[in-house]
């Protein structure tokens, strides 16, 4: 008698029947998984495609989130102003987010005063006469205040530090899309402006604010 014949007289049937389903199962499953696999060739252009880092997607994702964060804890320019004159490191601690540079969430009411390259003086009531507020309108939008706003996004959330910028940078141009684009940005002197923004707190005597929310009055 064969090994094999041997073999089936020592497994009951019951046992057999339950290996077949197994298997039955088993192939079912590698057949599902290939049919739902994409293979990409390593280094051919739609592999790069997956791989990049697509920072105006991340930022039309990402700046709803800030606008409203921003929004929802904003102070006012004056009560802030009054909070860091008296105690720096307690308004930084109560209204800032981050440690070294704090960035601030602020709302004012003022008037444009003259502007460079997009970056306007605004004079805002109730503020010292020797704190200055700078409004930046594009088309360049520096910094990454907006990144910053809400401590929730992370360098660890990139694969390196370019992703990480870009990201920052992808949020600008959001921005710019979403509240900058329908206003004139170019005559802005002499008219009287309410905004929500940001900045981060590099001269205390002068902000130079980003904004999530802008209206012309």
């Amino acid at each position: 008698m064969s090994t094999l014949s041997t073999f089936s007289h020592q497994v009951s049937p019951r046992t057999l029947k339950r290996w077949g389903v197994t298997l039955a199962v088993t192939l079912a499953l590698l057949v599902a998984i290939g049919l739902n696999t994409k293979v990409v060739k390593i280094g051919s252009a739609e592999d790069a495609a997956e791989q990049a880092f697509a920072p105006d997607k991340y930022g039309e994702k990402a700046f709803p989130e800030i606008q409203k964060s921003v929004m929802g804890r904003a102070v006012d320019a004056a009560t802030l102003a009054t909070a860091l004159n008296a105690d720096a490191n307690a308004a930084k601690t109560k209204y800032g987010v981050g440690d070294a540079l704090p960035v601030f969430s602020v709302s004012f009411t003022g008037v444009v005063g003259a502007g460079s390259s997009g970056i306007y003086q605004v004079k805002v009531a109730g503020l010292p006469d020797d704190l200055k507020i700078r409004l930046q309108t594009g088309p360049a939008i520096n910094g990454t205040d907006l990144r910053d706003a809400t401590g929730t996004i992370q360098f660890g959330d990139f694969k390196n530090q370019i992703e990480y910028q870009n990201a920052g940078s992808g949020i600008n141009r959001e921005m710019k899309k979403v509240v900058l684009s329908k206003i004139d940005t170019a005559n802005l002197s002499g008219k009287t402006v309410k905004v929500t923004g940001v900045f981060r707190l590099l001269n205390p005597k002068n902000w130079l604010v980003t904004p999530v929310e802008m209206v012309v009055q």
